[in-house]
Formats: structure tokens, C-alpha cells, sequence
């Protein structure tokens, strides 16, 4: 019996579709934010790239799977990011907080205060940033349609670019049947997960005071593992199909945490990454290509030797 492509739940509206690549935007509201949220921090003080004038510009920026609120998250290297990297429309495509393990337990160091600011300000100063909730953040659904400060809160969006593909943005949580169907066995993969960024970030830590660069341990253990394999593979099968479904030319998601960009059967599909493994984003640039970036890799010694090395050549 052939199988009936998925879809998303009917609280699911899709944003209209004009010159403007989010669509027809109606106004919104924007709710109070939390005293603590709306204090300058240092995050606001310092926009200054530390060697004087590096700062990338990019049409569009995609990110997901931050996970503030655990010891996983790697928001030293975001922040350093979101301070490097400017884009005229910033998606936050879910998991940005992780409320899963916030309600085991409260972490919440200033680097992460200081992510959220960061996106506050950028957004105050006229990027146009558009949050969409994962699983792990999936209380902020309820807030969908409405705004976070000058940050617009969609269950998806629909997103065009310079050379007029139409891109469906969304995290991706409820195409997996694992979520869907059997979440107390999400809640424990979750669990052991966070062991395994634990001894992640701890490695790393060993390999920096020993001058390496960074390297992730977890997500090498996860792709070598059959069965992980596999399931990337299906779910990136599954959302390539409903990006078909729904007359897109592409799909743009997070949730597994494995940055991609690749064509499946004729329709894109891209993964931004995570914060918390690959350290990574997804890309448009002002000449409409996409592509994936990862931060540690461009924030290596070499590489800034490669940008000192063409500013020279360039002078």
C-alpha cells in the first residue's frame, strides 16, 4: 500500500507567499519580556570582531539546535559567531532552549544570557529574525503568530531566495516517528545524549590546552553507529518528500544535528547543524548561494593566517 506523505498538524498555517521571501507577515503584538531579558548585557558592549575589521555579511542565516540551558551548549563559540556574522534575515530554526533539561534541573550561565541578547539586539538593530520552535523548546509553540520583542514566533516559514528558490524552514521534529510515537524513548536517548556532550566538552577541553582544534567526539560516535546512520537517511528522505508535497524546491531543517546540503531525488535538502557538536550554520550569501559553515573552522589560526594573508595581497 503506498504510504500517504506526512503532515503536520491542522494548528499548521502556512505563511503567505509574495516578494517578501518570509510571505505576508500580518502585525503583531509583542509581549512584555522578562526583566532579565531586557537588561543591556555585555553581549550588547562588544559587536567589535578582536582583529579589527573581519565581519562576514550574509543575506540569510540559519541555526538551530543551540540548546541554552544545558553544559552541552557551546554558547561561547555561538556568541563569537553571532558577533562575526551579520545577515538581513536570521532564522532560529528550534531547539534554541532546551526545556527538557531545564525542567530536570535550572543551568543557565551568563553566555547564555548573553546568546539571547545578542539575537535580541541584532534583531533591534534591524535583522529580521524569525523563531521556530523544535520539540525541546516546544512550549513556545502556544506563542506562535505573535512576538518576542522584535523576534516573530512561526510553527514554520517559508523562505526565498536570490535566485528564486522556494525553501520550507522548519525544524523537523514532527516528521520523527520516535517523537511522535514513542517519546518517553526520545526522553531517554536525550538523557544518555547529554552524557556523552558531557564527556565531549571535556575532551575538548584537553584538546585546547593541548592546542588542537576542536573536534567532536559525539558526533563521531554517532556516525558510527548503523543505526543513527540509518535514521539520518530516512528522516532526510521523509522531509525532502513533504517539501515536494507542499511545491517547494527545498527543505530547510535542524533536529538531528548534522549539518547537509545535498539534492534528494530533485528538491534541496539542507541541514543547518547544531551548536552543541558541529558548531555550525547554514548560509544564503549576497549572490544567493547556500552553503554551510563551520565556525571553529573559521575561526582557526589558519584560517585567520588565510584572511591576514588576502588583506595583504588585496592591499
Amino acid at each position: 500500500m503506498e504510504s500517504k506523505p506526512a503532515s503536520l498538524p491542522p494548528l499548521f498555517r502556512q505563511t503567505g507567499f509574495d516578494s517578501n521571501p518570509l510571505g505576508s507577515l500580518p502585525p503583531l503584538t509583542p509581549p512584555a519580556l522578562p526583566p532579565s531579558l531586557g537588561r543591556p548585557d555585555s553581549a550588547d558592549d562588544d559587536d567589535d570582531d578582536d582583529d579589527g575589521k573581519t565581519k562576514h555579511r550574509y543575506r540569510t542565516i540559519w541555526i538551530s539546535d543551540i540548546h541554552l540551558g544545558t553544559s552541552g551548549c557551546q554558547a561561547e563559540y555561538l556568541l563569537d559567531f553571532l558577533r562575526h556574522n551579520e545577515a538581513q534575515y536570521l532564522y532560529l530554526v528550534g531547539d534554541i532552549i532546551d526545556g527538557w533539561q531545564l525542567k530536570k534541573g535550572w543551568f543557565w550561565p551568563q553566555a547564555h544570557n548573553d546568546v539571547v541578547q545578542k539575537v535580541l539586539r541584532k534583531a533591534r538593530k534591524g535583522t529580521q529574525v524569525i523563531y521556530i520552535p523544535g520539540n525541546h523548546d516546544e512550549s513556545a509553540r502556544q506563542f506562535c503568530d505573535h512576538a518576542f520583542g522584535d523576534i516573530l514566533i512561526r510553527e514554520e516559514a517559508f523562505h526565498t531566495t536570490l535566485n528564486g528558490r522556494r525553501l520550507w524552514v522548519v525544524h523537523g521534529d514532527l516528521f520523527d516517528g520516535v517523537i511522535q510515537h514513542a517519546k518517553w524513548l526520545a526522553y531517554v536517548g536525550d538523557s544518555l545524549y547529554s552524557l556523552i556532550l558531557v564527556l565531549n566538552r571535556w575532551f575538548n577541553r584537553i584538546r585546547i590546552r593541548m592546542g588542537f582544534q576542536y573536534w567532536s567526539l559525539s558526533q563521531y560516535l554517532k556516525h558510527q553507529v548503523k543505526n543513527a546512520v540509518n535514521f539520518i537517511g530516512q528522516f532526510e528522505k521523509v522531509m525532502t518528500d513533504e517539501a515536494r508535497r507542499r511545491g517547494c524546491d527545498g527543505v530547510v531543517c535542524g533536529h538531528i544535528h548534522k549539518a547537509e546540503i545535498r539534492d534528494i531525488d530533485g528538491v534541496l535538502y539542507c541541514n543547518d547543524g547544531d551548536w552543541v557538536e558541529s558548531l555550525s550554520a547554514l548560509v544564503e550569501t549576497t549572490e544567493g548561494e547556500l552553503k554551510v559553515i563551520y565556525w571553529t573552522v573559521m575561526r582557526s589560526p589558519a584560517a585567520k593566517r588565510s584572511r591576514d594573508n588576502s588583506r595583504v595581497a588585496a592591499g
